[in-house]
């Protein structure tokens, strides 16, 4: 079974809502779409803050973890049209909209479980690079 990575936005109340996606990387772009009826279709519009959170088997399985947040804008023609493979090309223009991430920090999480470590590096446009890899003890208090 496949596991999609999850897309946290913003509702109009301010709390959040969460979303499996299926992101595409066109011309360079990360894209993705939503039908133009869903929740997340109608956040997006209305408040482009978004987070893209890789897709993890389980809680204990190790596997990195990236993080993407930034800003969704409307992908045009060309960006629409680029992936052969994306859904909303079978689906009306008008029952999906199609968004391009602008990414304003990327966080990358990695587990060693077996040193009980966790280690994390960010990255933004403006800062680059930084806490890469910085090794951080896990705590055992977990339930």
């Amino acid at each position: 079974m496949r596991a999609w990575p999850l897309l946290g936005t913003l509702r109009r109340d301010g709390s959040p809502r969460i979303s499996p996606v299926e992101p595409y990387f066109t011309g360079g772009q990360l894209t993705f779409g939503a039908m133009a009826w869903s929740g997340k279709a109608h956040d997006l519009r209305r408040d482009p803050r978004c987070v893209l959170h890789s897709a993890i088997s389980g809680p204990d399985a190790g596997e990195a973890e990236l993080k993407l947040y930034g800003l969704a804008a409307p992908a045009d023609g060309p960006h629409r049209e680029a992936c052969p493979d994306a859904w909303w090309l079978r689906e009306p223009h008008a029952a999906a909209n199609v968004f391009l991430l602008d990414v304003t920090e990327a966080v990358l999480i990695e587990w060693d479980l077996e040193r009980g470590r966790m280690a994390s590096t960010h990255w933004s446009p403006g800062r680059g690079l930084w806490g890469a890899g910085t090794p951080l003890p896990l705590t055992s208090a977990r339930p």
